[in-house]
């Protein structure tokens, strides 16, 4: 079966680039929700309702497409890290990561004629150690801002990451792997472009 219309209810562009690298066209749809930490809500769990929520929250005006909905949550020390408000807080959030592993949560949704199925991948991410400098001038390049976490391993975070344990690409934000099982789930087969 060919692939419905996909509509990925994200504005990030990694998870742009990472359907295009696997050639599933899509179109983006961002969906604009409050997506505070609900008090007593794990991290897994938020990621996965955030996930489901920006999927049917497209989904209710796209029914025919297939609609992708992702979540990414840094997780250390049970707390979640989100975008940093400005360079100060990425400066924590770096601090509290640097020379640790933490784990990263990706919440994957995909609705479908009215049915959604979702999943949640866990990856353990490894900092090396890094000084005061280094802190800063990566803080400067500006990537830090607009990442859960305040680094993007597919940037110059690259250079501060030492070891990932799973699935690389949620790390990123998407997991294709888990995008591909959604989509058979819902008896949708992804096929290798030609």
């Amino acid at each position: 079966m060919t692939l419905p219309r996909v509509v990925l209810a994200s504005s990030s562009p990694r998870r742009r680039d990472l359907l295009n690298l696997i050639g599933i066209e899509h179109e983006i749809r961002p969906a604009d929700l409050d997506e505070t930490h609900i008090a007593g809500e794990s991290p897994k769990a938020h990621a996965e309702r955030l996930a489901r929520a920006k999927a049917e929250a497209i989904a209710a005006s796209a029914p025919e497409a297939l609609v992708i909905g992702a979540d990414t949550v840094v997780v250390i020390d049970g707390a979640i890290l989100g975008k940093p408000r400005d360079a100060s807080d990425a400066l924590r959030m770096l601090r509290m990561l640097e020379g640790r592993t933490h784990s990263v949560l990706t919440g994957v949704a995909a609705v479908w004629r009215g049915r959604i199925v979702s999943e949640i991948v866990s990856v353990e991410v490894t900092f090396k150690p890094l000084s005061a400098s280094e802190l800063s001038s990566y803080i400067a390049t500006g990537e830090p801002m607009d990442k859960a976490g305040a680094y993007g391993i597919q940037g110059y975070g690259a250079t501060i990451v030492s070891r990932v344990e799973g699935d690389y690409f949620a790390v990123m934000g998407l997991s294709l792997v888990a995008l591909v099982a959604l989509m058979n789930e819902l008896g949708l087969r992804y096929d290798f472009p030609r």
